[in-house]
C-alpha cells in the first residue's frame, strides 16, 4: 500500500508518499495490520503516515507528532496504489 498525501503546514501545500518504513511505524504505534486502515482509515491515520514519511524524508517536521497536528491547515490524499505480493503462476489448462 502506498499512499499520496497531499498537506499544507501553512507553508503551501506539498505531496508527500508514504513507504514501508512509514507504514511499520504506523502498525507499532496503533498495533494493528495495515489491512485494517484500508476499511477505515481516520485522519490521525493518514496524519501520522505524512509524518512518518515527511521525516523519513529529511523533511522539517516539529519533533512531537501534537505539533505536527496543530500545524496542519488541510489535508487530503490524492492518490492511492495498492501493492499486493508476488504470487505464484497459476495455469488454469
Amino acid at each position: 500500500m502506498q499512499l499520496t498525501i497531499r498537506i499544507d503546514l501553512g507553508d503551501g501545500p506539498q505531496d508527500i508518499t508514504t513507504n514501508l518504513w512509514a507504514i511499520v511505524q504506523w502498525e507499532r504505534k496503533y498495533k494493528t495490520k495495515a489491512s485494517a486502515m484500508a476499511q477505515a482509515a481516520g485522519m490521525e491515520d493518514i496524519a501520522y503516515l505524512a509524518y512518518s514519511s515527511m521525516s523519513a524524508a529529511k523533511m522539517t517536521v516539529p519533533a512531537q507528532f501534537d505539533d505536527f497536528l496543530k500545524k496542519i491547515v488541510t489535508m487530503e490524499v490524492i492518490g492511492s496504489e495498492d501493492r499486493p505480493t508476488p504470487g505464484g503462476h497459476t495455469d488454469d489448462n
